[in-house]
């Protein structure tokens, strides 16, 4: 398969970036239609990777480990430039040149086709057999990998001119004393994505932060968010209701209204929020394996706790922000449905629908308060919130944020919007009776659900793990061990098991309680005492807030949340921002006491440090660590061996401070 000649587009791209993250030098584009990422990978494990939002597709070149590291320059980042396929249609393509001062590269594995399968390949080392890549089509000093889309649609392409060095067979070899350097041209078939405009998109409060800035622009689309690039260049309910919810007072109505929207419109019929759509090639595959036909998005319903996201973000833009003419206007405009495409309702009966679906499944629990009639994981699965690793919850089953928290601020959102009118009409006569009862719902699991979780373990016995726990992972502990001093440590565990046992992990998401409820005093006091000690007896250190601590945990627990576990001891950049947004909103009440007012304070003044202190890759999805020479010192995740998984450069997030900002 061939692809004619390309032409470079001369005029200034609209957005175009670059940011290096340990051994990945990254290139961001949005030009017209054209919209990509391109990722170069140094070290023993080279690659080439470009991510296209359009259809969430892209391609792929994995070389064969090297016994040297090498290392990648990129000469002329990518512009977008003219291609077509070989029967003459027209794709989506960017054009860049690059050296890498390896001797000899050999081709292992070229990946064409939605970025999912990317993913897969990336992990596991394997893609399905619909999808194989031809061999390479060598002509003189071109290396051309190309391929249809498996139902004949326009597909992808990865080419390389070598500029400096010479082909051998499926090798590219350095010639003299200089590096290898070539031209590359990727492109994709997929329908792209529409823009936002930077001056649709953020108010006159935004930080002026360039970085956060670039990546909430190149993740930013009429049609929808993207949750974070490469790997997640899509649609996620969960990244894209937080993400909303926290930039909330930076983002203009448009930018507001596209988001929730774009949850609105993949609810299931049963109102439940679609956690992940598959697009495009991983649609089509996903479709036939089932019988069935097309490439229409599939969605993906196995989480729990964005069911319970959308009511709150709504209300805190409806009632909060939008005035209740603005409110009603945009409820009963119509939303296209990604569910059953060709439908549309409007947005007003679709928040119904999951309004009815959170009135269904808190019901249970009030008629019937034990462990067993909680908010659990699904069937068959070991994640179901935002700690979406199979190990994130250390096993547990009942996750504390979604029912400590989302629930009963799923109840209280639906009780405020009824009582607003907003919703009026939308409502049958048994909604307005079903609403009447979600306050008292709320107040129901508020008073009983989170004391199932709380844990308290004596000094004497929380100290000694404390010191062994430090030890293993060569920190020190003297610091943790006075913050703690003879009290016990009380926290809220991550989690409970399938016996109702709580999960002896310290974590992150008392955040979320701190943003979305209104905590007693005494309260409050427990989850700042519980995070913001420092690690390992709470989870400050100097490069930011972990999220997850496993001191008081077993052995097996505390091997699924080390430093490389990718929801394990490392920093979460919208984590930190979720707590700061936290405690700005509790500094906002006025019925709380002075000494709970001061916690709160200094909590923030060091919060505020950290983040400051990680500033460099606040935009990064997360970031592990290592502790060098007396000190944190943060190490980008995926550069360590035996780090699971690698950052998206780009995380919706993460740009989340350009509303997230210090206390003036």
């Amino acid at each position: 398969m061939t692809g004619s000649a390309p032409a470079q587009k001369a005029a200034t791209p609209e957005l175009a970036y670059q940011l290096t993250e340990g051994n990945n030098i990254n290139a961001f584009l949005r030009d017209g239609p054209v919209a990509a990422h391109m990722l170069l990978r140094s070290g023993n494990d080279p690659r080439i990777l470009f991510a296209f939002p359009g259809g969430n597709s892209g391609v792929g070149l994995w070389f064969a480990p090297l016994d040297t590291p090498a290392q990648w320059t990129l000469d002329t980042p990518p512009l977008r430039t003219e291609l077509r396929d070989k029967s003459g249609r027209a794709l989506h393509a960017v054009r860049a040149i690059a050296s890498i001062d390896a001797r000899r590269l050999t081709v292992r594995q070229a990946v064409l086709s939605n970025v999912r399968f990317l993913r897969d390949y990336q992990a596991i080392g394997k893609i399905p057999d619909a999808i194989a890549t031809p061999p390479a089509t060598i002509v003189g000093n071109r290396m051309l990998f190309a391929r249809d889309r498996a139902d004949g649609a326009p597909g992808y392409q990865l080419a390389l001119t070598i500029l400096n060095g010479r082909i051998e067979g499926q090798a590219i070899v350095a010639t003299g004393n200089g590096p290898i350097r070539m031209e590359i041209v990727a492109a994709t078939g997929d329908a792209p994505l529409t823009g936002l405009a930077e001056a649709d998109l953020l108010n006159d409060t935004a930080a002026k932060d360039p970085a956060a800035r670039n990546a909430l622009r190149f993740l930013s689309y009429r049609e929808k968010f993207l949750a974070g690039s490469w790997r997640f260049n899509t649609y996620f309910g969960r990244d894209t209701l937080m993400s909303v919810r926290l930039l909330m007072p930076a983002l203009q109505p448009a930018a507001i209204e596209a988001g929730i929207n774009s949850v609105l419109a993949r609810l299931s019929p049963e109102g439940e929020v679609a956690h992940e759509e598959a697009l495009s090639e991983f649609a089509l595959l996903e479709r036939r394996e089932k019988g069935g036909t097309g490439d229409a998005a599939t969605l993906d319903y196995a989480m729990i706790d964005d069911d319970f996201m959308l009511a709150p973000v709504a209300a805190s833009y409806l009632l909060d922000r939008a005035t209740p003419a603005a409110a009603r206007a945009y409820l009963a405009r119509p939303v296209p449905g990604e569910a059953s495409p060709g439908s549309a309702e409007t947005a007003g009966a679709l928040l119904m629908r999951n309004l009815r679906f959170v009135l269904d499944a808190a019901e249970a629990y009030v008629r019937d308060p034990r462990v067993e009639r909680l908010i659990a994981l699904k069937p068959g699965r070991d994640n179901g919130q935002w700690r979406d690793s199979n190990e994130g919850l250390g096993g547990g089953r009942y996750a504390y944020d979604v029912n400590a928290v989302f629930v009963p601020a799923a109840l209280d959102a639906a009780d405020r919007l009824a009582q607003s009118g907003v919703l009026d009409g939308f409502l049958t006569a048994t909604d307005r009776r079903r609403l009447t009862q979600a306050g008292a719902m709320a107040r129901h699991w508020r008073s009983r659900v989170p004391g199932l979780f709380r844990v308290s373990t004596p000094a004497a016995q929380a100290i000694p793990a404390i010191r062994r726990y430090a030890k293993s992972l060569g920190v020190p502990a003297e610091l943790a061990v006075a913050a703690l001093g003879n009290a016990p440590l009380a926290y809220h565990a991550i989690a409970l098991d399938a016996a109702g046992k709580p999960v002896p992990v310290i974590h992150s998401d008392e955040g979320f309680a701190l943003l979305f409820a209104n905590p007693a005093p005494q309260d409050i006091d427990l989850i700042l005492a519980s995070i913001m000690r420092p690690f390992p007896a709470g989870l400050m250190t100097d490069i930011g807030l972990l999220v997850a601590n496993a001191a008081q945990a077993d052995a097996g627990v505390q091997a699924i949340f080390t430093p490389a576990k990718y929801h394990g001891a490392v920093v979460w950049s919208w984590q930190q921002a979720l707590l700061a947004a936290g405690i700005a909103r509790q500094l906002e009440r006025t019925d709380l006491p002075q000494s709970t007012r001061t916690r709160l304070t200094q909590a923030q003044t060091r919060l505020w440090q950290v983040i400051q202190a990680g500033r460099a890759v606040q935009s990064s999805e997360l970031w592990s660590w290592a502790f060098k020479d007396g000190r944190y010192q943060v190490v980008a995740f995926g550069a360590g061996k035996q780090d699971v998984d690698e950052s998206n450069a780009a995380q919706l997030w993460s740009t989340v401070y350009l509303a997230v900002q210090p206390p003036r």
